[in-house]
């Protein structure tokens, strides 16, 4: 998998990973937009103030170091969807249980969608990372059945 290949999968992971929380918000009534101001304030000074942008902004780089981390595994490894969801709730342990201790607004976030977001971020990113990459001559490159050109 290319570094071009790796981004756009967490890339789309990153949009996609937000699906459960935010079906749980409109179902139950919560704020939709009550994770995405959680996650500002795991950037520097901002433990107590909690903002859309800066939510954004921390996603985007939590969920573009997981990436690298997946991918780096992915060269390896085949994660499919299957891996990749084992991946993800593993880094939802560490996510949620290290971000819940030191910032109040993550610890405040239903538990059972965050680790959701995190179960599909793995998945997808995992099933992105395994698909076969084109060649210049439109052709699909593998070195193995199933196994991508890193």
């Amino acid at each position: 998998m290319t570094s071009a290949g790796a981004a756009r999968a967490g890339a789309v992971a990153a949009v996609v990973s937000g699906i459960p929380s935010t079906v749980h918000a409109l179902l139950t009534g919560r704020d939709v937009l009550a994770a995405t101001r959680a996650a500002g304030t795991l950037l520097p000074g901002r433990r107590d103030r909690p903002g859309v942008a800066a939510g954004l902004i921390a996603h985007v780089a939590v969920s573009a170091v997981w990436t690298a981390v997946l991918a780096a595994a992915a060269r390896r490894h085949r994660l499919g969807a299957g891996g990749g969801a084992v991946a993800g709730l593993a880094i939802a342990a560490l996510d949620l249980g290290i971000a819940a201790r030191g910032h109040p607004a993550v610890r405040a976030l239903p538990r059972g969608p965050q680790i959701l977001d995190h179960l599909v971020f793995g998945a997808v990113t995992g099933a992105l990372l395994d698909r076969p990459q084109r060649t210049d001559q439109r052709t699909t490159s593998t070195t193995s059945p199933g196994r991508s050109v890193l």
